[in-house]
C-alpha cells in the first residue's frame, strides 16, 4: 500500500508542475528583462524588410550615390553606402531590434550592429559618437537614435558621413534599393 501512495504523491506534484510551469513561463515571458529575446524571436522570424528609411536625419534616398560594391584598394569592395550628413547628425535605425555590438575599432571606426527583421545584420560605421545610453543586448524600434554622423575609422580625413550596411544570410547586400523603394513612404526627420 505504500509504494501505491508514494506512486500517487509523485504524480499529484508532477502534475502541478505541468500546470504551474507554464504560468510561471508565460508570466516571465511578458517580463521586461526578456524584451530582448521576445525582439530576438520576432525579427528571427520576421521576413527582411523590402523599404526602409534613409537613417540619418534630413538626408533623401535621392542624394545618396551608388557606390556598392566600387573598389575599395586592391582587395575589397565597398560593401554599403556612405550617406553624407554635417557631423552630429542623427542616426536612426532604419529597423526594429537588438543591438549587437557597440564598438570602436577597424575601419568602421565607432560602430553599431543591430541584428533585425531576417536576422539581417544592419552595420552603421564613422559615428561621432554613440547615443548616450546605447549597449549592446538594448532593443532598438526603427528610428531611435543610434548615434551622431562622424569621421571615425578609415574615414578620417573625408567629409562626415555614415557607412551603412546589410548582411544577410548571402553576405552584404545593396541598400540603396530599399532606400529608394521607401522614400514614398518615408518623411525626412
Amino acid at each position: 500500500m505504500r509504494p501505491a501512495a508514494h506512486r500517487l504523491r509523485r504524480l499529484a506534484w508532477t502534475l502541478l508542475w505541468l500546470a504551474v510551469l507554464p504560468a510561471l513561463l508565460a508570466w516571465a515571458w511578458g517580463q521586461p528583462f526578456m524584451a530582448s529575446p521576445r525582439m530576438l524571436w520576432d525579427v528571427s522570424r520576421a521576413p527582411p524588410p523590402a523599404v526602409l528609411p534613409v537613417p540619418v536625419d534630413g538626408v533623401r534616398a535621392k542624394q545618396i550615390a551608388d557606390t556598392f560594391g566600387a573598389p575599395r584598394g586592391t582587395d575589397r569592395t565597398h560593401q554599403g553606402v556612405d550617406i553624407f550628413a554635417t557631423r552630429g547628425t542623427p542616426i536612426r535605425s532604419a529597423t526594429r531590434g537588438v543591438v549587437v555590438a557597440v564598438r570602436e575599432g577597424g575601419l568602421g571606426g565607432r560602430q553599431v550592429w543591430v541584428l533585425g527583421p531576417g536576422r539581417e545584420r544592419h552595420y552603421y560605421a564613422h559615428l561621432d559618437d554613440w547615443a548616450p545610453g546605447l549597449s549592446t543586448g538594448q532593443v532598438i524600434r526603427a528610428g531611435d537614435v543610434l548615434g551622431f554622423v562622424g569621421t571615425s575609422g578609415n574615414a578620417r580625413g573625408t567629409p562626415p558621413h555614415l557607412h551603412y550596411g546589410i548582411y544577410g544570410a548571402q553576405g552584404a547586400y545593396d541598400p540603396l534599393p530599399l532606400f529608394r523603394a521607401g522614400a514614398a513612404s518615408t518623411t525626412v526627420r
